[in-house]
Formats: C-alpha cells, sequence, structure tokens
C-alpha cells in the first residue's frame, strides 16, 4: 500500500506565513524560509507554498522567495500562485520546485502535462459550497467562479491533471476535520490522487481522513506553524492504526 503524505502548508503573503479562517482574517504567523527548514527537520513529505495573492494582483510568482524556500528542503516542493502560462511552469521548476498549477487557462493544463509530464501538474482547487453544490474560487477565496466543482475536476482529469489538492474554505481554520462529504464526493468522480485540505484540527482527523479513498495525502497549515501537532508523533500514531507512513 502506498504510504500517506504528510504536508505542511506554506501561505506567503508579502514575504510572510500568514494563516486565518474561512481564507479570511490573515494573520502574520513566520518567516517561510525558517518554517521550511523546521518542516525539512521534521519529516514532512511534501511541502506546499501558495503565493496566496499573486492571482488576485495579476503578477507573476515571487521567485526569489521561492528559491529560498527551496534551497532548505530536500522533499517535494508544490508550488501554486500566478501560473498563468507555460513559462510560469519553467520559472517555478527552475526555482527548485517539483509540481505546479493552474485555474484560469485550462489548456494551461494539457500544455504543462504535454511538456513536463502530468506529475508535474497538480490541480489546487478552493471549494465553498454555494446552495447544493460545491463552486470552485478563485484569487485567494474572493471570487466565486460559477464552476460547479466536481465538473471541472473532471474536465482537469481528462486534460492531463496529476494530482488533485481539494481546499474546503468551508472547514479551513475551523479544527473540527476534513470536509469528509466534499472528499467522497471528489473521490467518487475521479482516480487521480487527492491532497485534502482544510479543517485538520488534531491527528485523529488524520485518521478519519485516510479512510477515503484516493486520499494519498493530509495538508495543514496552524496545527503544525503553532505546534498543536507535531509531524513525527502523528506518524507513530497512524502507523499504530495500520496507516502506511513514511518513518524519517
Amino acid at each position: 500500500m502506498i504510504a500517506k503524505r504528510i504536508i505542511p502548508c506554506l501561505d506567503v503573503r508579502d514575504g510572510r506565513v500568514v494563516k486565518g479562517v474561512n481564507f479570511a482574517g490573515l494573520k502574520d504567523v513566520n518567516d517561510p524560509v525558517t518554517l521550511a527548514r523546521f518542516y525539512n527537520e521534521q519529516g514532512a513529505d511534501e511541502l506546499v507554498f501558495y503565493d496566496i495573492t499573486a492571482s488576485a494582483e495579476e503578477r507573476g510568482l515571487f521567485t526569489d522567495i521561492l528559491q529560498r524556500v527551496a534551497s532548505e528542503v530536500f522533499i517535494p516542493l508544490t508550488v501554486g500562485g500566478g501560473i498563468n502560462q507555460v513559462a510560469d511552469f519553467e520559472r517555478v521548476l527552475n526555482c527548485g520546485a517539483d509540481k505546479s498549477g493552474a485555474l484560469r487557462r485550462p489548456e494551461l493544463i494539457a500544455e504543462g502535462a504535454k511538456r513536463y509530464g502530468s506529475q508535474c501538474v497538480v490541480l489546487s482547487v478552493d471549494v465553498r459550497r454555494v446552495g447544493e453544490n460545491w463552486h470552485v474560487f478563485a484569487k485567494g477565496g474572493r471570487e466565486d467562479t460559477g464552476l460547479e466543482a466536481l465538473a471541472w475536476i473532471h474536465q482537469a482529469e481528462q486534460l492531463g491533471a496529476g494530482e488533485l489538492v481539494i481546499n474546503s474554505m468551508d472547514t479551513d481554520g475551523v479544527k473540527q476535520g476534513f470536509d469528509l462529504d466534499l472528499l467522497k464526493a471528489v473521490s467518487e468522480i475521479t482516480k487521480l490522487p487527492i491532497v485534502a485540505s482544510g479543517g485538520a484540527g488534531k491527528s485523529a482527523d488524520f485518521i478519519e481522513l485516510f479512510q477515503l479513498p484516493n486520499i494519498e495525502a493530509g495538508l495543514a497549515a496552524s496545527i503544525f506553524h503553532y505546534g498543536e501537532v507535531k509531524i513525527p508523533e502523528l506518524k507513530k500514531q497512524l502507523q499504530a492504526v495500520d496507516i502506511p507512513v513514511r518513518i524519517v
């Protein structure tokens, strides 16, 4: 069985890691380079770096900060924010990233997959329930695109995306558990590996998460940033209930 991955997330704004609740009320946390070094030492399986204002500000991702983060880690690094054309893939991959993703131009998924391989193309989807449906939000959760999330995920898989990061805006920062209803719905319509994001508050939330099909990783921010859950201890707890993890 494939080992489950534990992934800390760095939401970066103006060169600093920030965190909020439901994508709002962002507060300063720490320096991204310092946190990257810490998570590399803690045995994180991967690191996600989001430049959370790049899309809203219609600019490219801050590659200087990314380069400094990449120099501190020896684990896979996934990068999002300001990825609008194939040249942006090359820019972030040259900075030391392993994976990247995009929303604005659907054809960019196919272009990136053709040039770099599907394993380099991650579809990061910010999702919020609107009425009876789940919608895709853009620009750091500021804009409802009107896209139905499950339809968009299906389209992206057909275009060549290699992995999904499902960010539940409804559970983000609430620390009451992952959005299992959303994740179940996604797992039923795709064969792609899924990284679940939003809602982790304790180790038991990861144990519950990994009972779902296609969920290969759990992503969290504040519980790791503030030391509420420590990655080595979390992995030992997962291993104790026969959930495969990589122990370093």
